[in-house]
């Protein structure tokens, strides 16, 4: 593959997004290990699991909608139930974590501004909200760049040590916005019949 089809290929699975974030440095030992990180808050670990449990549950939920319509239709219902409490869990979750910040968003990484510096090469533990879905995801990162910007510094990340599942959410949250991008173009294209 060229490089302009590696770029292309980048910039359609990059995302401007609006997201709660807070950086922290990973320790050596940390940044090294291959283990989920956990965070010290146990809401936000919460969210995080409810997520993880909801996305590696789905295709049961689909084997059982191929038997059962009823009970898949009582268990889409819960489902909804849940994805409400998981809102509220990270509207609490926001208000720790900081307000909502412009980003570009990828599945290999995240560009975004930050008060302190970290150099190139420095590991980073990511913490993530994205929005409306209430997603909460903990992930690692290594500083690819770092330039200062008045009284902020710019950030270029990769993500390191992904499980499946975190590429997964990330994945089908890029596609997910991509996707009302496209709607919303559409419906701000299409003349108004009155």
């Amino acid at each position: 593959m060229s490089t302009l089809d590696e770029a292309n290929r980048r910039e359609y699975y990059r995302i401007d997004d609006v997201i709660a974030l807070e950086i922290s440095p990973l320790s050596a030992p940390d940044a090294d290990s291959g283990k989920v990180l956990q965070d010290a808050s146990p809401l936000f670990n919460l969210l995080s699991e409810l997520h993880l449990s909801e996305f590696e549950s789905q295709h049961l939920l689909r084997q059982i909608s191929e038997r059962d319509r009823a009970l898949s239709s009582y268990l889409k219902t819960l489902n909804k139930r849940v994805d409400l409490l998981s809102q509220i869990v990270a509207q609490t979750v926001l208000g720790k974590i900081g307000e909502l910040q412009p980003v570009k968003l990828s599945e290999s990484g995240i560009e975004f501004h930050y008060p302190n510096a970290y150099p190139p090469g420095s590991h980073l533990s990511v913490k993530l909200v994205l929005m409306p879905q209430a997603l909460g995801l903990l992930l690692r990162a290594r500083v690819v760049e770092c330039q200062a910007q008045e009284d902020r510094y710019q950030f270029v990340t990769e993500f390191e040590s992904l499980t499946e599942t975190q590429r997964q959410l990330l994945a089908r949250y890029i596609l997910q916005k991509q996707a009302q991008a496209r709607r919303l173009a559409r419906e701000l294209d299409e003349p108004t019949t009155e």
